[in-house]
């Protein structure tokens, strides 16, 4: 199959038996990956998934595309190896929150700092679904489970911090229920040039059903999401009525209506994604959540600003291929 004619999400899906819950949120995610490298135009060839361990990470088997389901965390040390070896390649991560955050995050870390070029999608639903629901880096603070019968007493990671402490360049986040946000932010971030990291929220209806549904609701999103866009004031609310203000005594921003107080549509912030101390200041928000772009900055890539000449790395790899099939080396049977 080639890109010579134009392809349809479902020329994306391979043929194999999709393995998770009925009404799990991996479902909307797959659909808007594939419908997001159709409207892309991409090669199947020159696509790569790869994934760690958990439910998420099944996602290779479910892509007609090339993909490694490789060891617990190491995805991201995978997907840096498979970009720095065949550049030309589009090259996917799909993780979990355990995943990424608990035994991969260091290398998570590295990927994000790096600004390998690759699309990292994370997928958060706060629990350890694939093995029956312990508690994740992620999960709340009391969260019920086999490994906290008495509630989890950790602060729990939040990605987005994570993300922007790890000096990545694309930060998104989007809710599973929602399509036309993750095909947006999607496109968004596969046009990028750098790590494109989206935590995507994501309901797991067996272990933790439930946990962003203030978040998924379509009643209620219009007052618990804050949809970001670059250049436009920070509104929220169906009538657009309320906002998002910075207050300069707690260095923080907090949720105004308009007309109350005082507050008129110029003291609205506007949303400026270039901005890192915006992105802190946003990553801290819970009430209404933001959603969408939230920092993206470009700047170079890790291949990009390697001092070896274009040329001198097949030289490179032939040198270590020789190194490692030189002598003192073991096969172990």
């Amino acid at each position: 199959m080639t890109a010579e004619v134009a392809l349809k999400p479902k020329d994306y899906a391979s043929a194999q038996d999709v393995r998770w819950c009925p009404g799990c949120g991996n479902y909307s995610v797959i659909k808007a990956v594939q419908k997001t490298l159709a409207e892309a135009g991409c090669n199947p060839e020159n696509t790569v998934f790869v994934s760690g361990i958990g439910c998420s990470s099944r996602f290779p088997y479910y892509m007609e595309t090339y993909g490694f389901h490789t060891i617990h965390g190491r995805a991201a040390a995978v997907a840096t190896g498979v970009k720095i070896s065949k550049p030309e390649l589009d090259v996917w991560v799909v993780s979990g929150d355990g995943d990424s955050l608990a035994i991969g995050g260091n290398h998570l870390l590295h990927l994000l700092r790096r600004n390998v070029d690759v699309t990292y999608l994370l997928l958060n639903n706060e629990i350890y679904g694939l093995t029956k629901g312990q508690a994740s880096p992620t999960s709340r603070r009391g969260t019920l489970s086999p490994t906290s019968p008495h509630g989890t007493l950790d602060q729990p990671v939040n990605p987005i911090e994570f993300a922007i402490g790890a000096h990545g360049r694309f930060i998104a986040r989007c809710v599973d229920a929602l399509q036309n946000l993750l095909s947006e932010t999607f496109a968004r971030a596969h046009a990028f040039h750098g790590t494109s990291f989206v935590e995507i929220l994501q309901n797991c209806l067996v272990f933790n059903d439930g946990v962003f549904s203030d978040q998924e609701d379509k009643k209620k999103i219009d007052d618990t999401l804050l949809w970001l866009h670059h250049g436009e004031p920070m509104l929220y609310g169906a009538d657009k009525s309320k906002g998002i203000l910075f207050n300069p005594k707690t260095y923080a921003l907090e949720p105004v209506t308009i007309g109350l107080d005082g507050v008129t549509l110029d003291d609205i912030v506007v949303h400026d994604e270039t901005s890192h101390g915006l992105a802190m200041m946003l990553s801290a928000l819970e009430a209404p959540l933001p959603v969408g772009v939230i920092y993206a900055a470009p700047e170079a890539t890790f291949i990009g600003r390697q001092p070896i000449p274009q040329g001198t790395m097949a030289k490179s790899a032939a040198r270590l291929a020789g190194a490692m099939h030189a002598g003192n080396t073991w096969r172990v049977e």
